[in-house]
C-alpha cells in the first residue's frame, strides 16, 4: 500500500490562462481560431451569463438531472451532457446483497496490445460505466467489456437480452444509448473503430462505423475511450486520434420500422496547437476523457493538458464550431470535464511529466471560463510520479469530489477550494466517485466496494459499509433504483442492491 498523498489547498491562485503564447492551429483543418479563442480568455457564452432555455444545446438549468425526459435511465457516462447525473435510489445504507453475477463461471477476458506488448485484460476497467434504461417494460444494462464485446443484459436477472455484439479489440470506454429514445446504443473500441449499434432487431446491428483514421491530421493511436454525448441529431466526442469530431446522425425510421442512420462527419477539430506540442515536448495528445456540453460550449481535455471549449451555437445554421476557451494543466488530463450550473468547470489532471505547469495550476482545480484567469483555486497532489487524478469528480451540494491514483478521496468546498475532508483507500483509484441519496460510492483495488454517509458535506464522511467484490474496482458504477451495476477487473459483471 502507498503512502497518503500530501496535499496544500490554495485559494484563487493567480496564473496564465494560457501556455507560453496564443495557441496556432494546424493549417487546412479546423481553420483559424476566433480573436476571443487567439487570447485564451473571452467568455464561454456571453458577458451576461450562458444561454439557456430553447435552442440551446444543454440547458444549464438541467445540471445535475436525467438526460432528458424522453428515455428513462442512466444512459451515458455521469448520466447527462455536462457529467453531474449519477443515478437514483434508495442506495443500502447497509451492507447489500450480490444479486448476480455475468457469466456465471468464467470471466470476460481477451488478449490486447498496446504500449506495454501484449496482455490478457479481463473484466472492464476505466471507465466502463454501463447504461441502465427502460425500455419495453424491462430494464436493460448495456456495457462494453475486455472481452472484446458489448453485452445486453436483463437488469432483474442478469441474463442475456440480446446476444454479445463482438467488436476487434477490447473496450475501455462507456456506452452511450441514444437520449431521444432511439433504439441506437453508441460505443468505442481499441479495434479502431466508433460505431452506431441497433438494438431493434433480434441481434445487435451495427448501422456505421467511423474509422479513427477517417479523419486528418491525427496523433497518438485508434482507441475511442471517450463517451459520446448525443443533442438534436448530433453526435459530439472525442478519440485517441488527438481529434474532436461532430456527426450529424441523420436518425430515421425505414418502411420496415426498423432505425436507420445515415452519419456524415460535418466538423473535425485537433484537440492540440503548436504551442501545446513545444510545452510538453511530445505528441501524446489523445482525447481519452469524455466531452462535456453546457450551453452552446462542448468542454474536452486531452493527454496533452489541454482543455478546450468549442462554440457550436450555430452549427445548425451551418456555421462551424470556434474555439473560444483554452487552458493548459501542464499534464495528462483524461479524467472528464465536468460543469457546475455556474458555468465552473472541475479538472482532474495526472502527475506525470512533472512540469512546472503541474506545480502552478495543480492537479485538482476549478475553472471559470467567463474569467480572464480562469483559475479560481487549485489542489496539489504530487509528492510521488505518477500522482494525480484519473477518476472523473462529482459535485454533491456544495461540495466537490475528486479520487487520486495514490487512493486519498478529498471532499472540497467548490467556492473556496478549502478541503472539508479526506480518507484513504488502498490505490491506486480510478473509479469516478458516485454520490446518490447522500451516499458517496467509491471502489477500491483490493477489490472492496465502499460507502459513505457525506450528508453533511462539512462532517467526516461516516462508513456505512464494504463488500468484497473481488478484482480492482476500477469501472464506475451505474446506480439505478438503488441497485449498483459495475465490472471490476478480476473479470466479471455484478448487480449489487437489496435481494
Amino acid at each position: 500500500m502507498r503512502r497518503a498523498l500530501g496535499v496544500v489547498a490554495l485559494v484563487a491562485v493567480a496564473v496564465s490562462a494560457c501556455g507560453t503564447e496564443p495557441p496556432r492551429f494546424v493549417p487546412g483543418t479546423a481553420g483559424p481560431s476566433s480573436p476571443a479563442a487567439a487570447g485564451g480568455t473571452a467568455p464561454v457564452e456571453s458577458a451576461t451569463g450562458p444561454a439557456t432555455g430553447a435552442g440551446t444545446w444543454s440547458d444549464p438549468v438541467r445540471v445535475g438531472m436525467p438526460y432528458g425526459d424522453k428515455v428513462t435511465g442512466l444512459i451515458a457516462f455521469r448520466g447527462n451532457p455536462t457529467r453531474t447525473y449519477y443515478g437514483t435510489g434508495p442506495v443500502p445504507r447497509d451492507t447489500p446483497d450480490m444479486l448476480w453475477q455475468f457469466p456465471r463461471t468464467g470471466g470476460l477476458c481477451a488478449k490486447s496490445t498496446d504500449a506495454k506488448g501484449e496482455r490478457t485484460w479481463c473484466g472492464s476497467g476505466w471507465t466502463g460505466q454501463p447504461a441502465v434504461f427502460e425500455r419495453d417494460g424491462r430494464t436493460w444494462v448495456v456495457f462494453g467489456a475486455y472481452d472484446r464485446a458489448v453485452h445486453f443484459l436483463d437488469a432483474r436477472t442478469g441474463e442475456r437480452i440480446l446476444p454479445d455484439f463482438p467488436t476487434g479489440d477490447i473496450i475501455k470506454g462507456s456506452v452511450t444509448v441514444d437520449p431521444d429514445g432511439f433504439p441506437l446504443v453508441y460505443t468505442g473500441s481499441r479495434d479502431n473503430f466508433f460505431r452506431v449499434l441497433a438494438i431493434d432487431r433480434g441481434r445487435p446491428t451495427e448501422l456505421w462505423r467511423l474509422s479513427a483514421t477517417a479523419v486528418s491530421p491525427t496523433k497518438w493511436n485508434n482507441d475511442w475511450d471517450g463517451n459520446a454525448i448525443v443533442i438534436d441529431d448530433y453526435l459530439f466526442e472525442g478519440g485517441e486520434n488527438s481529434q474532436f469530431h461532430v456527426v450529424k446522425l441523420n436518425r430515421r425510421y425505414g418502411r420496415d420500422g426498423k432505425v436507420t442512420v445515415a452519419p456524415k462527419v460535418v466538423f473535425h477539430a485537433p484537440g492540440w496547437d503548436a504551442a501545446l506540442l513545444r510545452d510538453i515536448g511530445d505528441e501524446n495528445v489523445s482525447i481519452e476523457g469524455s466531452v462535456a456540453v453546457y450551453g452552446n460550449t462542448v468542454y474536452f481535455a486531452n493527454s496533452g493538458g489541454l482543455v478546450q471549449g468549442w462554440d457550436i451555437s450555430g452549427l445548425k445554421r451551418g456555421r462551424q464550431p470556434t474555439r473560444v476557451f483554452r487552458f493548459w494543466t501542464g499534464d495528462d488530463t483524461d479524467a472528464t470535464v465536468v460543469v457546475d450550473e455556474t458555468g465552473a468547470l472541475y479538472v482532474g489532471a495526472q502527475y506525470e511529466r512533472g512540469t512546472a505547469r503541474s506545480a502552478q495550476v495543480g492537479q485538482m482545480m476549478k475553472l471559470d471560463p467567463k474569467r480572464r484567469d480562469p483559475l479560481v483555486w487549485k489542489l496539489d497532489d504530487r509528492r510521488t510520479r505518477p500522482a494525480g487524478v484519473w477518476g472523473t469528480p462529482a459535485l454533491y451540494k456544495d461540495i466537490v469530489i475528486f479520487d487520486t491514483n495514490g487512493g486519498d478521496v478529498f471532499g472540497v468546498d467548490r467556492a473556496t477550494g478549502a478541503q472539508r475532508w479526506r480518507f484513504h483507500l488502498p490505490p491506486t483509484t480510478w473509479q469516478s466517485p458516485v454520490v446518490v441519496d447522500g451516499v458517496l460510492l467509491v471502489g477500491d483495488c483490493q477489490g472492496f466496494m465502499h460507502a459513505y454517509d457525506v450528508t453533511d458535506t462539512a462532517a467526516e464522511p461516516k462508513p456505512l459499509w464494504h463488500l468484497k467484490i473481488g478484482g480492482c474496482v476500477e469501472s464506475t458504477p451505474a446506480v439505478w433504483r438503488g441497485t449498483l451495476y459495475l465490472g471490476t477487473r478480476a473479470g466479471a459483471f455484478h448487480a449489487i442492491g437489496v435481494a
